[in-house]
C-alpha cells in the first residue's frame, strides 16, 4: 500500500445526505465539502458518489458556485448510507505495476445498522476504473477493516491501535488474534511490520482509529496528537502513544491538539491528525482554536511542497469526521 504523500490519480469522497449524521447542520455542510473538493481537484481528479441525478444536480450547484474546476470532476451514482470513504471505500495497493482495490467488509464500525450500501462500494469504485479487486479473506472469513485504522509509510511499516482492532468493544473480528491481524496487514498490504499503539482520543466512535493520533509525514517520521493538559481525558493515552512510537524508532513530531470540542453536551473527536494529503496541497481541520496555528506551522516544516490549507471544521466535526475520513486516495 502506497504512502498518502505518494501521487495520487485522484481522491474519491461521497456527497453528504444523511441529516442524522449532522443534526441541525446538515445544510452548511456541503459547502465545507465544496472548499475541500476545490483545493484536491487543483491537484488530481475528484470522483465523487451521489445518490442519484437530483443529488448530482445539487452538488454540481454548490461546486460551480463556489469556483471549483469541474473539468477535475466526476460523478458516479452509487448510493451510499454515510460519506467516510476512507473507512468504506476500497484499499487501494499495487501489485508490481497494477493497480489493485482490496476489498475489506465494512461493518459500520461495529456500532451502526445501516452499512450495506456502503459495503459495496468498493466494488462499484473497483468496476468503474477497470481494475481488480481482491476480496480480503482469513480462513474463508471475510476480513472487517476500515481505512481510518490504519495508516502506512509505503514502505513496509502499518501503525494501528490496540483499542479499535483487538478489543472486545465493538469487535471488528471476533476470534481474531494480533498475529492473524498481522498476516493479513503482510499479505494483502505489504505491511511486514506492525506497530500497535494503544488507544484513540476521546469522543471517537468509531472506538480508536490511528488517523486521528498518529500520521507519517515520511519513511520514518510521523506527526503524533499530543496534549499538554494533565487534565484532559486524552493526556494520558497520547502520551503513551507518543512513548510507544519512539521506542519503535521514529522520529516523533508532537502535534497539538486543540481544546475541547463540545456540542450539545457530546464531547467531538477533534484532532488536527486528521489531515488529508492531496497532490496540491495538505488540507487541515482547524478548530478556531489558540492552537490552530501552532498545528499549521508543525504541518508547513513538514510539507514543504504542499500548501497548508485549513479548513474551519468546528461544524463538520459535528458528524464525528474529517478531512481524512471522508476521503480514499487512487495512487497514480
Amino acid at each position: 500500500m502506497p504512502a498518502e504523500w505518494e501521487p495520487h490519480a485522484a481522491t474519491w469522497i461521497a456527497w453528504p445526505h444523511k441529516e442524522s449524521d449532522w443534526p441541525g447542520k446538515l445544510a452548511s455542510i456541503p459547502w465545507i465539502y465544496a472548499e475541500i473538493v476545490r483545493w484536491i481537484a487543483k491537484g488530481e481528479r475528484c470522483e465523487i458518489l451521489v445518490r442519484d441525478a437530483k443529488q448530482q444536480r445539487a452538488a454540481a450547484d454548490v461546486l460551480s458556485r463556489s469556483d471549483v474546476p469541474l473539468k477535475n470532476v466526476r460523478f458516479h451514482r452509487c448510493p451510499t448510507d454515510r460519506v467516510w470513504t476512507r473507512d468504506s471505500g476500497p484499499i487501494f495497493v499495487k501489485r508490481r505495476t497494477d493497480l489493485v482495490a482490496t476489498h475489506w467488509k465494512f461493518n459500520a464500525w461495529a456500532k451502526y445498522p445501516d452499512w450495506k450500501k456502503d459495503q459495496r462500494v468498493p466494488e462499484f469504485v473497483a468496476r468503474k476504473l477497470g481494475v481488480s479487486r481482491l476480496v480480503v479473506e482469513h480462513e474463508a472469513r471475510h476480513v472487517v477493516l476500515e481505512g481510518g485504522s490504519i495508516e502506512v509509510n509505503g514502505r513496509g511499516t502499518l501503525l494501528t491501535t490496540e483499542e479499535c482492532l483487538l478489543s472486545r468493544k465493538q469487535a471488528r473480528n471476533p476470534g481474531m488474534s494480533r498475529r492473524d491481524l498481522e498476516w493479513v496487514f503482510a499479505t494483502y498490504l505489504g505491511a511486514n511490520r506492525v506497530i500497535w499503539l494503544k488507544r484513540g482520543i476521546a469522543g471517537d466512535d468509531t472506538h480508536g482509529h490511528v488517523d486521528d493520533i498518529a500520521r507519517f509525514a515520511g519513511p520514518r517520521t510521523v506527526v503524533a496528537a499530543s496534549e499538554g493538559n494533565k487534565k484532559d481525558a486524552n493526556y494520558k493515552a497520547l502520551a503513551e502513544n507518543v512513548r510507544d512510537l519512539k521506542r519503535a524508532g521514529l522520529n516523533v513530531v508532537e502535534l497539538p491538539m486543540p481544546g475541547p470540542v463540545v456540542m450539545e453536551g457530546q464531547r467531538l473527536p477533534a484532532s488536527y491528525a486528521n489531515f488529508y494529503i492531496a497532490n496540491a496541497a495538505v488540507l487541515a481541520p482547524v478548530f478556531g482554536d489558540p492552537n490552530d496555528k501552532l498545528a499549521l506551522d508543525t504541518l508547513a516544516r513538514l510539507f514543504p511542497t504542499r500548501e497548508i490549507v485549513p479548513i474551519y471544521s468546528r461544524d463538520f466535526i459535528w458528524g464525528l469526521g474529517a478531512m481524512h475520513c471522508m476521503t480514499q486516495q487512487q495512487p497514480r
